[in-house]
């Protein structure tokens, strides 16, 4: 083995041609294209790169040193969330994600308060000046900001040394909710105010947000991301405009937030690749380039309930791939938030992701470590690339609002939407643990009790308060805050304005939603037959002839709840089909070879139907005997690259017609 990187027996002393060369051999005459795969932007993925030594290192995270280890706090009671938040900064927190109630984000939880008092109590003991905080509250923004703006002027800490960023983004709100105002330049007026006030006050809150959390999660894919995220922070600017601060204070305003998932290097070329696209607009516009501070949030599409325990080793190479590509602050979601609201060991376990990334793998200490990569440079470039046109594209149709408002954002997320369903239900991109290798006696995970309250109720606008526009409107908010008015005094109430309902509306979900319904209508479905829905695994020949493909059909079979039954070495016909009767079951599969199916397959699919097989699958593609095969009576055939979600719902609808279940008789939990 060399002991030089340079020398002339070293790694880099082959070249890509006599790589090629060496697969063009191993391929026996097939094209190269074999080798070469998509992203979701449909961008290829080739097998082998050279180093690039074009591409110095990057200028990534702002300040040397680690990135900041954020914790996301939604416990529903302030004094329960507030020792979570002295447990969280204790065991190496740095950062806090406040989540309200109001949030999109909350997931049905969420921080419950009512006026200055709730928050007080919610951060006590917290030193707000040492650390990074965030807020998202969804229609409550308003309210929370100006309360934690009083809470700093009660304390009497300087707002200058708080590092605040606000979870404003009313283009995702809308994308989302579907409901815009009439005239929207009365909300701009809100947020302009909100902006001139914290400025006022001495605060550099970063109070617009450009957010990739509401996109990502309606499918939209990394260049889809990119493109929305980069189109919000422009619409923020704009809004801007509209301010007494200067033009070259304007983006010190603004956040970013991007979605990290486990998709490795296309999180790190998604986080290398915003900086660049930034700067070009910040070019385009004239303005001087600044700081973008990247804060990313490891995905909850990609959570699944089922077998929640993966969701830590999702969340690590999302958090690899975060801190490889130069986020300032990264927030690990608990892998349990799918199946409820998080208790303490699962707040733990995703702080603890981050910690020993940094302290024990040293993450943080080389500067883009990406840099010269062949495949990450090129995956940086061409989704630079993708995100721009579409960005230039939003920006034609006369920017983010208008195309949300005309459905162009709704459009390209669903074909991509539809694009990524199609991969989910097919098992090109296998969910593990739910739609490959799923356990079906796994036990449930621990979640703390959380209630189901909706917001409490908000009260009409204060008729004493000045207009929005130049500040005066929000420092009187939050002089009220500090004088203990209730925060349902205090919101802008634009819901009481003339609104649109006539834009299209994004649906958000989790990836594995589709295959995990099925897991919950399979116990639905053994509660109310009494009988666990089964498939018969019908082996024919020897162990070995069948047990490969009897593995991978016992696995497409359980992903949506059906228990295999076998399989089985049988001595004859006639004991494989006293087997099957045996089971109980109404399902059977034929598994073995093509070979053995060639010569017994036909006569077994017979005596299968004449011994009560409600309907009979085979395991595999079945070629030109297909028509033969149906004769003998198989129903359908399951392989890989099948519809299997379509096949298990099928699959479903027969069990419930044939035991009579009626589907108002099943409760299946989404």
């Amino acid at each position: 083995m060399p002991n030089s990187f340079t020398g002339p027996e070293s790694f880099y002393s082959a070249d890509a041609e006599a790589w090629w060369a060496a697969v063009d051999k191993a391929l026996k005459g097939s094209a190269r294209q074999k080798l070469y795969g998509k992203t979701e932007d449909g961008l290829d993925i080739a097998p082998l790169y050279e180093r690039r030594t074009d591409s110095p290192a990057r200028a990534l995270r702002a300040a040397a040193g680690d990135w900041s280890v954020v914790q996301r706090i939604d416990i529903p009671d302030p004094a329960a969330a507030n020792a979570q938040i002295l447990e969280d900064l204790e065991g190496g927190a740095s950062g806090l994600d406040l989540v309200f109630r109001g949030a999109a984000a909350s997931y049905g939880n969420g921080i419950r308060v009512d006026d200055l008092s709730g928050v007080d109590r919610l951060l006590k003991d917290v030193e707000l000046d040492l650390i990074d905080l965030r807020f998202e509250a969804g229609r409550e923004n308003v309210e929370i900001f100006a309360s934690l703006l009083a809470l700093l002027e009660k304390r009497k800490i300087d707002p200058a040394s708080v590092r605040l960023t606000a979870g404003i983004d009313p283009y995702g709100w809308v994308a989302v909710s579907g409901v815009a105002l009439a005239d929207m330049e009365n909300a701009y007026m809100h947020f302009r105010d909100l902006v001139v006030a914290a400025h006022d006050f001495g605060s550099p809150a970063r109070v617009m947000k450009a957010d990739g959390r509401i996109w990502h999660e309606a499918g939209a894919t990394p260049a889809q991301e990119l493109a929305l995220v980069l189109a919000s922070a422009t619409a923020h600017m704009r809004l801007l405009e509209g301010t007494r601060l200067a033009p070259e204070q304007w983006a010190d305003r603004i956040s970013f937030s991007l979605i990290a998932e486990a998709d490795q290097i296309g999180t790190i070329a998604k986080a290398r690749a915003i900086r660049s696209l930034w700067a070009s607009v910040l070019d385009g516009a004239g303005l001087p380039q600044a700081a973008l501070p990247l804060h990313m949030s490891t995905s909850y599409r990609m959570l699944t309930r089922r077998d929640p325990w993966v969701n830590l080793l999702r969340n690590t190479v999302a958090t690899f791939a975060a801190g490889v590509g130069g986020a300032d602050s990264v927030c690990v979601l608990p892998h349990t938030l799918a199946v409820g609201l998080p208790d303490g060991f699962a707040r733990r376990l995703a702080r603890n992701t981050q910690s020993i990334l940094l302290e024990e793998s040293n993450l943080a200490k080389v500067t883009d470590p990406a840099a010269g990569s062949g495949a990450i440079e090129d995956r940086t470039d061409t989704v630079c690339e993708a995100a721009w046109s579409l960005f230039q594209d939003i920006e034609a149709a006369g920017g983010l609002f208008e195309a949300v408002r005309t459905g162009l954002v709704h459009d390209r997320i669903g074909a991509a939407r539809a694009g990524l369903a199609k991969n989910i239900a097919t098992r090109k991109r296998p969910i593990t643990g739910v739609s490959e290798f799923p356990d079906l006696a796994e036990k449930p995970v621990a979640v703390l009790k959380s209630s189901k309250e909706d917001l409490a109720g908000v009260s009409a606008p204060r008729e004493d308060l000045p207009e929005p526009g130049d500040g005066e409107r929000f420092a009187t908010l939050r002089k009220l805050a500090l004088q203990g008015v209730p925060l349902s005094e205090l919101g802008m109430r634009l819901d009481l304005l003339p609104r649109d309902y006539s834009l299209p509306k994004l649906e958000t979900a989790r990836i594995a939603e589709p295959f995990e319904q099925l897991r919950s209508r399979s116990e639905a479905f053994e509660q109310a037959a009494s009988t666990t829905p089964a498939v018969f695994l019908a082996s024919l020949g020897s162990l070995a002839q069948f047990s490969a493909r009897a593995t991978w059909t016992a696995n497409a079979f359980a992903a949506g709840g059906l228990k295999p039954v076998g399989p089985a070495v049988y001595g004859s016909l006639e004991d494989l089909v006293e087997a099957f009767r045996q089971s109980g079951a109404m399902l059977a599969c034929l598994v073995s070879t093509d070979d053995v199916y060639e010569a017994q397959a036909e006569e077994a699919a017979q005596a299968l139907k004449t011994a009560g097989a409600d309907y009979l699958y085979l395991a595999g593609r079945p070629g030109d005997r297909e028509d033969a095969y149906r004769k003998a009576g198989v129903d359908a055939f399951v392989f890989a690259g099948c519809d299997l979600l379509a096949l298990l719902k099928d699959a479903f609808d027969r069990l419930e017609t044939q035991q009579g279940v009626e589907p108002k008789d099943l409760e299946v939990q989404s």
